[in-house]
């Protein structure tokens, strides 16, 4: 399965100057710039642990791409993600979001369907990752 997450969800995978690019983007635009990984991509799941704190006031993006690298090192068997923050309308905004990594094997999800009063079907979502323990989700 290939998880579909972020605004270039449907475009190839980025290389690291297109990562460039597009971190340049968000900095000339004034968004800080935040690093965040997991093993539990569950749609619902927006809450992903940061990669230290957001980057705020740099205007070239080799220290994003720096944090990028060494987040992956740590972590090589998550999903890395980028978000970058427009707060120009007092509150916290995402307003870029992309992948940056993803595990080799990924595992997928499992539609699942209860059935309650009056025969009405209710869809729910579990993710094959989330059968082992957190951290070795995607291999030791």
């Amino acid at each position: 399965m290939y998880l579909r997450h972020g605004t270039f969800s449907y475009l190839p995978e980025f290389d690291d100057a297109q990562i460039a690019a597009q971190v340049r983007y968000a900095l000339l635009n004034n968004w800080p710039v935040s690093i965040e990984y997991s093993d539990d991509p569950h749609p619902r799941n927006a809450y992903w642990e940061m990669w230290g704190l957001p980057l705020f006031d740099l205007d070239e993006p080799d220290g994003v791409l720096a944090e990028i690298n060494a987040c992956r090192a740590a972590f090589p068997r998550h999903y890395v993600r980028v978000l970058a923050y427009d707060a120009r309308y007092g509150r916290q905004t995402t307003a870029l979001s992309f992948l940056v990594q993803r595990p080799l094997e990924e595992p997928g999800f499992q539609l699942t369907r209860t059935e309650g009063l009056d025969r009405r079907q209710h869809y729910g979502l579990h993710a094959y990752a989330t059968d082992d323990s957190q951290g070795r989700r995607y291999g030791s």
